[in-house]
């Protein structure tokens, strides 16, 4: 991503770096329709800066966050850049609990789509139904609910339920979705929400077919000689930033 000649705010590059990009994520994710008024979440780590975050300012749409004004805060919930926004405690206490225990997560989000939500919602949760959900079976962690996330003792339990994968659905709740990357997250969301909506459409219509655990295994082993260079999501999400500047370019402001 290409660095501004000037910078609004007192920060590194890096960090101005990556406040584009997260808000840049935040446009891309209102024009897919996954916002949900002034509440979800989607933080990202501040590079070089430990225990430190970006996430949204809480009032504003996503429509509305550029890069000057996301909120860098620390796992303990301080501001760190002067910021007159209040942060959602309900964001806040979910994503800081995994950014103090994932090192490896870069970026999380956490949407209330219709389709997430009704797959989270159902018994079965997320089925071997259609190409979509094939690369999810066995990748996914499920948490009970337990009531709007701002108490910090649920945190062990989310991480628990979490494991080893990068998706975790809340029931009866939604998904959080984690990544290396804004890239491999945004992608990694993308793909759930196509698996969840066409799963959505099938149940409408009677019982699905499921795909055989053989096949299962073939589709999650061969997925990765269909992606194109520059890492996970990499170009889908350079291709949805050019898409987003065509709409509104104040995002990078």
């Amino acid at each position: 991503m290409a660095t501004p000649l000037h910078r609004p705010i007192e920060c590194s590059a890096e960090e101005w770096e990556a406040r584009q990009q997260l808000a840049a994520c935040y446009r891309i994710f209102d024009l897919l329709g996954w916002s949900e008024s002034i509440y979800n979440h989607i933080s990202l780590t501040v590079p070089g800066e430990e225990g430190a975050f970006l996430i949204n300012p809480f009032g504003l749409l996503y429509s509305e966050v550029c890069a000057s004004n996301l909120v860098k805060i620390d796992i303990d919930g301080n501001t760190l850049d002067g910021s007159a926004y209040p942060v959602n405690k309900a964001g806040f206490t979910q994503h800081a609990y995994f950014h103090r225990h994932l090192p490896q997560v870069k970026a999380i989000c956490h949407v209330h789509t219709t389709e997430t939500m009704a797959v989270s919602s159902y018994e079965h949760g997320l089925l071997p139904s259609n190409f979509y959900a094939c690369a999810f079976v066995g990748q996914i962690g499920y948490h009970d609910f337990e009531g709007v996330t701002v108490r910090g003792e649920e945190g062990e339990r989310l991480l628990a339920n979490l494991g080893q994968h990068k998706i975790l659905m809340l029931r009866n709740h939604g998904p959080v979705v984690m990544g290396k990357t804004v890239p491999e997250m945004f992608f990694t969301m993308w793909a759930l929400q196509r698996a969840c909506e066409i799963q959505c459409a099938t149940l409408a219509m009677g019982k699905p077919v499921l795909v055989p655990d053989e096949v299962l295994h073939v589709h999650q082993r061969d997925l990765s000689q269909v992606q194109l260079p520059g890492g996970p999501g990499a170009p889908d999400f350079a291709a949805w930033m050019r898409k987003v500047d065509r709409v509104d370019r104040s995002w990078r402001d």
